[in-house]
């Protein structure tokens, strides 16, 4: 298994990248989130990789973070995706909205992407909604305070008497909705009225 690449960016594409290392140039199929961190041609670039291969194919897939090769292996573990419609979900969706989307069962978000239909999208939401930590993946697109906010919610919800699971997925529900809401009062207020 090839864990990451570290090279010469020889080409630079959103969908893809050829880096130079050690004499051979490797394409590397990356999502739209990889594409953006990427330096410009001809600097130096590492991305953390996940090597593919069937029968008739082999591919290699970069990531900018272990947070989207870690979603892309949940991804490729659930019937049905395969590589290609994994990247095409990091590619439409932040790391931090898909785990809320996961969380909350939001599939009409996830199905609104090129590629995905509406019974794949629920059985992602399905099969992994207990293996992604939505709030984790949270502070990853909404910075600290967002994390922060979502932990003081699911904290104050747990102090009203919720169990730790419901806590949680009513402040996913929430921040599926409004994926900017940044106020402690409103999470809450809007958690409460979603029940």
């Amino acid at each position: 298994m090839i864990a990451y690449i570290r090279g010469i960016l020889a080409e630079k594409d959103p969908t893809r990248v050829v880096i130079e290392a050690a004499g051979v140039g490797y394409e590397v199929l990356i999502p739209l989130s990889t594409y953006d961190k990427l330096p410009r041609e001809g600097s130096e670039a590492k991305l953390l990789t996940a090597h593919c291969v069937r029968e008739d194919d082999e591919m290699l897939f970069g990531f900018a973070t272990k947070d989207e090769r870690e979603l892309f292996a949940k991804l490729t573990s659930v019937s049905g995706v395969g590589p290609k419609i994994a990247i095409a979900i990091l590619s439409g969706i932040s790391i931090g909205e898909l785990a809320m989307c996961i969380a909350s069962g939001d599939a009409k978000r996830i199905s609104a992407i090129k590629g995905v239909g509406k019974k794949t999208a629920e059985k992602i939401c399905i099969e992994l909604r207990d293996k992604v930590d939505a709030l984790a993946f949270r502070g990853k697109d909404g910075g600290k305070e967002a994390s922060s906010v979502a932990a003081d919610a699911v904290a104050a919800l747990r102090a009203l008497g919720f169990s730790d699971e419901t806590s949680a997925k009513m402040v996913a529900d929430v921040f599926a909705r409004n994926p900017n809401e940044d106020s402690l009062d409103a999470v809450i207020r809007l958690a409460l009225a979603g029940k």
